[in-house]
């Protein structure tokens, strides 16, 4: 052990070991917190300034909707309701489907270990930025069809077990956009959106450690013999 290092609990190469093993997903998840902010900080920036310059409203769908205002009690309602069927979906697809699974897996290992806090914070300001760029920009200009179809290819990623991902963020981006056209503002669709992915983070953060877990388990029986 070199002095620069003293502590080897501090080095990022380290793999901490709990209870039941090592844990190489535990760093990864959190690693990717700050970037993710940054990235969806410039998103919300770009379509205010872009809105602002044309003179329209992030908030709301049109000059009627914003007349309406929002309904503190229906509209946040509304949010739920559909963030919980869309999360009762994907579960569903989950555990049913074989491509599910790969997809949860997937992304799973790609988000790594994320706290709970971390899940909250990501999902609200994911939810907040893609909203305002996707429903709240777009699609009063190209339509909930082309908006949701563009929501979902910008979630598009060039691996097979990824691929599905695409797919789901398109159907989701119909219901999203439905909740914008059915009450005039983002506060629904911003609700929903950051529900999902609270609800979601945390399971594929879970998900991705046991399998981490189990891993080390199998490779610790392995040695063993």
């Amino acid at each position: 052990m070199s002095q620069e290092d003293p502590n080897p609990e501090d080095s990022p190469t380290t793999v901490r070991r709990g209870p039941s093993g090592p844990n190489p997903a535990r760093r990864r998840g959190g690693s990717l917190v700050r970037p993710a902010l940054i990235f969806y900080g410039l998103a919300l920036g770009v379509a205010w300034l872009v809105a602002l310059w044309a003179g329209v409203s992030l908030l709301y769908l049109s000059p009627d909707a914003a007349r309406a205002g929002i309904r503190p009690v229906r509209d946040p309602a509304v949010g739920i309701l559909a963030g919980a069927l869309v999360i009762l979906v994907s579960q569903q697809l989950t555990e049913r489907i074989p491509a599910g699974a790969r997809l949860a897996d997937a992304l799973g290992v790609l988000l790594g270990r994320l706290t709970i806090p971390e899940c909250l914070l990501l999902a609200a300001v994911s939810g907040a930025a893609e909203e305002a760029f996707f429903r709240g920009l777009l699609q009063p200009f190209v339509g909930l069809v082309a908006a949701s179809l563009i929501f979902g290819a910008a979630h598009f990623v060039p691996r097979r077990d990824l691929a599905p991902w695409a797919l789901f963020a398109a159907a989701a981006g119909f219901v999203l956009g439905g909740l914008f056209e059915l009450t005039g503002n983002l506060v629904a669709p911003v609700v929903a959106h950051a529900t999902i992915n609270a609800v979601n983070l945390r399971m594929l953060s879970r998900r991705s450690d046991g399998k981490a877990r189990v891993s080390v388990a199998r490779a610790d029986d392995e040695d063993a013999r």
